[in-house]
């Protein structure tokens, strides 16, 4: 075996060890609170959240799980939070891509944790950015009391996931809401501010306070179901529109409601007939290195994601630390901008670092960002990025206001964004390449993601500096064995917050993925995308 060979074997089975590890831990994920809560849910005549959204999507389609690591080993001390209590992603009902957004009632009764607020909000922005109808099966005890703080009063919290489906309603996006378990307090609010509301008998309620507080403000004693439970709410207060015996019933009535609703126009991007890459997904695996540090031919990657192999690159001999191109993916014609991590020289002899962004790189992209605005050509963006380059040459060069005018188009670009992190992904790098600041309609991660706002090295050093000054000024010295511990500490916890996971557990990125999966998230991205139009291109002042 070649030394060559023997390099994109050790690639293979790197990569190939993250990706069984994430499926491991999504396999964990999805049992939610465990099988015997799930077996407790069939007891009661009840589906749980994934059995519901199986049932409801269409056959053999394809669902884009949306969040299934929020919350991932956050709240040890409440006992987990699993997918973060609440399962959504983009499904196709009757053909139709809808968000399906499900309360997981194995995961402390499906109360909203203060990451399953910002999961749900995610959802609905999903659904308003792309105009994509919203289903939401609730089966939920409400806010999880002893965090109550972090998800009821701010901004970003409870209440604004009723603002969202007010503002879903103004603009016409359909949302549809089946109870299917409870439905209490504030939570009652998201289904009846739906289009409409579905009822499932015996299981399903919803009432503003529940018997036990409805007798400790007003003193009257009243079961759940008289209270409100279907026959109540569908027969005598008029608040939900239809009883369903059960939950096969219910998810049927939906899907026969998704079938009748009418169509947005299409925002008009080009799609030809889709081929498949000629060079085979699985080289990808070899392709990429298990060392972050070390550089690998970029383009050579890209040609395992793009139809038929196929790029037009844009300036090609410029810029080279960014690789602009022109291409398909599964036939939707995409604006590539991927960090080529080949370290190569420019014209003037000089060597460029892969995956830093220079001054030239960085007005090449902009360009090439400002032509796909105006050719109506949605964006992918490829991370593999350590920063924009440092010292003297580069500031005297101007890197600051290169850099500038690449965030400046990056933040006014109007054409649909795409995000993948498939490396690093460090400071202004991050943004520049259209981080989760930058409003991309998807952002997914690789196993092999590193997120942060400098390298794990780096960072370790800038800190232990610090902590040994701090130690300095206060009359202690540590000698060189302390020192070379104290190092080792800082860099094990900064390297564990760089991690896709701590990422993915704070929604930062919408999903880690098998980098074979990359085609088909970016598909069905833009496939969303296409049901919204596209506003015009204004750039702003960007300096010369």
């Amino acid at each position: 075996m070649s030394k060559i060979d023997l390099e994109k074997s050790k690639n293979e089975d790197a990569l190939k060890t993250l990706i069984s590890r994430m499926n491991h831990r999504l396999e964990k994920i999805k049992l939610g609170g465990g099988q015997k809560k799930i077996e407790k849910l069939h007891s009661q005549g009840k589906m749980s959240a994934r059995e519901r959204i199986d049932y409801l999507t269409d056959d053999d389609s394809y669902f884009l799980e949306i969040g299934a690591f929020a919350g991932f080993e956050m709240y040890r001390d409440h006992g987990g939070c699993p997918a973060g209590g609440v399962v959504a992603g983009i499904g196709l009902v009757c053909g139709r891509q809808c968000v399906i957004v499900a309360n997981d009632a194995t995961v402390k009764a499906g109360a909203w944790f203060p990451i399953t607020g910002k999961k749900n909000l995610r959802a609905q922005e999903i659904a308003l950015e792309n105009r994509l109808p919203i289903i939401y099966l609730v089966d939920s005890a409400g806010v999880y009391l002893p965090m109550q703080d972090e998800i009821f009063p701010d901004k970003e919290h409870f209440g604004r996931i009723f603002r969202n489906n007010a503002r879903l309603s103004s603009l016409g996006i359909p949302q549809i809401a089946a109870i299917m378990g409870s439905c209490v307090a504030g939570g009652a609010y998201l289904p009846i501010m739906s289009d409409e509301a579905l009822i499932v008998e015996g299981t399903g309620s919803i009432f503003l306070a529940g018997p036990y507080l409805v007798k400790a403000a007003i003193g009257e004693q009243v079961d759940k179901e008289t209270l409100g439970g279907a026959s109540t709410q569908s027969e005598i207060s008029g608040v939900t529109d239809y009883k369903m015996k059960d939950d096969p019933e219910c998810l049927d009535t939906i899907r026969e409601l998704v079938d009748k609703l009418g169509h947005f126009e299409t925002a008009g991007f080009d799609r030809a007939e889709s081929k498949p890459p000629k060079k085979d997904i699985a080289e990808l695996y070899g392709l990429f290195p298990d060392n972050p540090a070390k550089p690998y031919q970029t383009l050579e990657v890209l040609k395992c994601l793009v139809d038929d192999s196929k790029l037009t690159e844009y300036k090609k001999d410029y810029g080279k630390t960014i690789v602009c191109a022109y291409a398909r993916i599964d036939g939707w014609s995409v604006g590539i901008v991927a960090n080529n991590r080949e370290v190569v020289r420019t014209r003037q002899g000089e060597m460029q670092f892969g995956g830093v962004i220079y001054s030239d790189s960085a007005d090449k992209a902009t360009r090439f960002i400002l032509n796909c605005n105006q050719k109506k050509i949605p964006l992918v963006f490829l991370h593999d990025v350590t920063g924009f380059m440092v010292g003297t040459r580069s500031e005297h060069g101007g890197i600051i206001k290169d850099g500038a005018k690449m965030v400046n188009a990056v933040s006014n670009s109007t054409v649909p964004k795409f995000t993948v992190i498939m490396g690093n992904s460090y400071g202004a790098g991050n943004y520049a390449m259209c981080g989760k600041a930058y409003d991309p309609r998807l952002i997914v991660a690789w196993p092999t993601a590193k997120i942060a706002v400098m390298g794990g090295e780096q960072a370790a050093k800038v800190l232990l500096q610090i902590q040994v000054s701090s130690l300095k000024a206060k009359g202690k010295e540590i000698d060189p064995e302390e020192e070379k511990n104290l190092l080792q500490d800082i860099k094990e916890r900064y390297d564990h917050q760089t991690e896709p996971y701590y990422a993915a557990a704070r929604l930062w990125v919408d999903a880690i993925i098998d980098p074979a999966e990359t085609r088909r998230v970016i598909s069905t991205g833009i496939q969303a995308a296409s049901n919204a139009p596209v506003e015009r291109f204004n750039v702003g002042v960007i300096q010369t």
